[in-house]
C-alpha cells in the first residue's frame, strides 16, 4: 500500500493537469470565438457606396451626414426704452421738423417713438420688429444731435454710418475769456457771415454748431481732431489767414488719402 504522502502527490499532480487542460480549453474557446467573429463580420459589412441613415441622420455616398437647410431665426432684442430731453429753445424746431425726424426711426431702425409735450422729451422704445440691438442707441444719438442744433439731414448720417461721433466743449475749457474777449473769440470762429466756420467744415468734412460759448462738432474721429485744432487756434488768438493756410494743407492731405 503506498504511503499517504504519495497519494496526495498524485492527486495534486492530477489537479495540476486538470487546471492546465482547462486553460487549454479556454484558449480553444477564445480561438473559436475569434474565428466565429471573423466568419460573421463579412456578412455584416455594408456597402459604403450606398447611402444609409444612422439614428435618423441621412448619409451621403462618402459616408458624411446630410443635414437639411437651417431656418433663419430672428434674433430677439431685449426690450429697452430711452427718454431724450429737449431744451426749451429746441421744442419749436422739433415740432416743425417732426415729420422728417420720426420716419428714419420707425422705418429704418424699427423703433417706437413719440414726442412727449408734457415732459418736453422724445421717448424711444424697442418692439418685436426691432432686429438691431444697437438701434435704440443710434436713435438716441440722432435725437441728441438734433437737440444740440444740428440739421436733420446732418443728424441722419449718425443712423447710416457707424464711425461718426459728436464732440462738445466750451471756450472756457481752452482759455478763460470774459466779456468782449469772449465775444471776439466767438466772432473769430464764425467769421463774417459764417465764412470761417464753413471753411473749417468743408476742409475737415465735419459739421460745427456754435451755441453761445459751447461748440459741438459732428464727424469722424480724425476729422473732429483736425476741426478742433483749427477752432482752438482761433480761440487762442490766431488770425484767420493763418488758419486758412493750415486748412489748405489739411484739405490737400485728405484728397491724397481718398
Amino acid at each position: 500500500m503506498p504511503a499517504p504522502t504519495a497519494i496526495k502527490k498524485k492527486e495534486e499532480d492530477g489537479e495540476r493537469h486538470e487546471d492546465i487542460h482547462i486553460e487549454d480549453e479556454d484558449d480553444d474557446v477564445m480561438i473559436d470565438s475569434m474565428s466565429v467573429a471573423t466568419n460573421v463580420v463579412p456578412s455584416l459589412i455594408v456597402d459604403s457606396t450606398a447611402p444609409s441613415s444612422v439614428s435618423g441622420v441621412e448619409m451621403d455616398l462618402d459616408g458624411r451626414p446630410k443635414f437639411g437647410v437651417g431656418k433663419l431665426q430672428k434674433m430677439r432684442v431685449k426690450s429697452q426704452s430711452r427718454k431724450v430731453p429737449v431744451p426749451p429753445h429746441r421744442m419749436s424746431p422739433l415740432r416743425t421738423a417732426w415729420l422728417k425726424i420720426y420716419p428714419p426711426l420707425v422705418e429704418h431702425l424699427k423703433l417706437q417713438v413719440r414726442m412727449n409735450l408734457r415732459t418736453k422729451s422724445v421717448e424711444l422704445r424697442t418692439c418685436k420688429q426691432t432686429d438691431d440691438s444697437g438701434a435704440i442707441q443710434k436713435g438716441a444719438d440722432f435725437i441728441k444731435a438734433f437737440t444740440l442744433g444740428f440739421d436733420v439731414d446732418d443728424a441722419i448720417a449718425l443712423l447710416r454710418l457707424d464711425d461718426l461721433y459728436i464732440e462738445s466743449f466750451e471756450i472756457k475749457d481752452v482759455k478763460t475769456l470774459q466779456g468782449d474777449h469772449l465775444a471776439r473769440a466767438i466772432g473769430r470762429i464764425a467769421g463774417k457771415d459764417g465764412k470761417t466756420k464753413f471753411a473749417i467744415e468743408n476742409a475737415t468734412r465735419t459739421r460745427i454748431v456754435l451755441a453761445d460759448s459751447k461748440i459741438h462738432i459732428l464727424g469722424g474721429f480724425a476729422n473732429i481732431r483736425m476741426a478742433r485744432e483749427s477752432v482752438v487756434s482761433l480761440i487762442l488768438g490766431s488770425p484767420p489767414g493763418k488758419v486758412y493756410g493750415n486748412l489748405r494743407i489739411v484739405a490737400s492731405r485728405l484728397k491724397e488719402r481718398f
